[in-house]
C-alpha cells in the first residue's frame, strides 16, 4: 500500500515548538495550498491542511520557517479520532511530515525565517520548487547553519575520482 503527500504551500500561523512530557518536541501547523486549477471566471481555491512534525523535523520547521514562509513537505496522511471539550467524538485528517525542503522562496525582510535559500532538505530526498531532487542537509543539525557552510565552493575544493570503469558515479 501505498501513502505518501508532496505538498508546497504557505504556512498559515505563527509556529509554536512544544514538548511532550518526555522531552519530545512536536510542531502543528496548517499549510495554505493553492489547487491547481480555477474554474474560468473564477480565482483559484485553497486548501488548508493540517500538518505535524516530530523532533528533529519539528526543530528545524520552527528555526527556519515562521508565518507565510513558503515551505515544500513530503509525508503521509494519517487519521485519528479524539473527544473534544464537551466530550464529542471528533475526527483529525492530518500530515506527518517526513521531510522538509526550502522552496527557493527569497529571503524575506522583517522575520518569518532566518535563512531563505534554495539549499537541501531535512531528510535527504526531500523535493523542491518544480520537482527537481534537493541536496542533502547538513550533518550537523544542531547549530544554525552559517553562510560559508552553505556555499557551493570553488572548483579547487573537489577530488578527481578515478574508477577502472571509466564511470563518474
Amino acid at each position: 500500500m501505498l501513502n505518501r503527500v508532496i505538498l508546497m504551500g504557505r504556512i498559515t500561523h505563527d509556529l509554536e515548538l512544544r514538548q511532550t512530557p518526555n522531552g519530545v518536541s512536536v510542531l502543528s501547523f496548517s499549510l495554505a495550498v493553492e489547487r491547481s486549477f480555477a474554474r474560468q471566471g473564477e480565482e483559484r481555491q485553497t486548501d488548508f491542511i493540517d500538518c505535524v512534525a516530530w523532533r528533529q523535523q519539528a526543530e528545524f520547521i520552527s528555526r527556519y520557517f515562521g508565518k507565510g514562509r513558503m515551505i515544500a513537505i513530503e509525508g503521509q496522511i494519517q487519521t485519528r479520532t479524539f473527544q473534544d471539550k464537551n466530550g464529542n467524538n471528533r475526527k483529525a485528517v492530518e500530515v506527518l511530515v517526513d521531510s522538509v525542503s526550502f522552496t527557493g522562496e527569497p529571503k524575506q525582510q522583517g522575520g518569518g525565517s532566518n535563512y531563505a535559500g534554495n539549499y537541501g532538505s531535512q531528510n535527504q530526498g526531500g523535493y523542491q520548487q518544480g520537482g527537481q531532487q534537493s541536496a542533502p542537509a547538513p550533518q550537523n543539525n544542531n547549530a544554525a547553519p552559517s553562510n560559508d557552510a552553505l556555499s557551493i565552493g570553488d572548483l579547487g575544493d573537489f577530488e578527481e575520482v578515478l574508477s577502472d570503469d571509466g564511470v563518474p558515479f
